[in-house]
């Protein structure tokens, strides 16, 4: 079994993924969606935590050299933070908006004009939020190498949005191999793995159709 495939199962396991195309869930958004994603929950699961740090190592070489990780908010501190840790390198991480008192941070740590940055986040969807934070570190003087998260849906916006911003990417797993891991499982049947591919192929779309 791959990585990937390795990935998704334990999130299944611990219900940081649930899916359940019956009753979808609503996302801040708005967007009604099969699929639920917290990743958070994994910190709670100390073989799984290692699991998915261990994974980040690895992938982290296919990069450009680097000289720190930084961690998306809130979301990517926790993961940011036990990586820097494994690979024994400085840690800081990017609010979405400077604090609103004392120094008025948007990073939180140091890092030094020029530092090499790998981008931590625990879950890319549209990949706005992310690059606002590349964005970000950038404008501080940061050399952005590239970003690493935990799981993609896959969107063909979050692609182009990346590939826009001339920023590589990669996850430790995806929503197509989450799907064959699930089905495998029994954690759905063929029907609804169908559901679950008709979702991912049009969200907006299917969102409105039962809503």
């Amino acid at each position: 079994m791959s990585v990937a495939a390795d990935i998704a199962k334990s999130l299944l396991q611990i219900n940081a993924i649930k899916l359940n195309p019956q009753k979808p869930f609503t996302w801040a958004s708005g967007l009604r969606s099969p699929i639920y994603c917290d990743n958070r929950i994994a910190l709670s699961y100390p073989s799984i935590r290692k699991q998915i740090i261990h994974a980040f190592a690895e992938k982290a070489g296919q990069f450009s050299t680097f000289d720190a990780i930084a961690g998306v908010a809130t979301a990517g501190i926790a993961h940011g933070a036990l990586l820097a840790n494994e690979l024994d390198k400085p840690f800081a991480y990017v609010r979405p908006k400077p604090k609103g008192h004392g120094r008025q941070n948007q990073i939180e740590g140091y890092l030094e004009q020029g530092t090499r940055v790998l981008v931590i986040e625990d879950l890319i969807s549209t990949g706005g939020s992310c690059l606002k934070a590349v964005d970000v570190l950038k404008d501080t003087g940061c050399e952005v190498v590239g970003v690493l998260a935990i799981f993609t849906y896959g969107f063909e916006q979050s692609v182009q949005a990346f590939a826009n911003a001339n920023c590589p990417f990669d996850t430790l797993s995806n929503y197509e191999t989450l799907l064959d891991a699930a089905l495998s499982a029994n954690y759905i049947t063929e029907v609804q793995s169908k559901t679950l591919s008709d979702w991912s192929a049009d969200p907006k779309g299917w969102s409105e159709k039962v809503s």
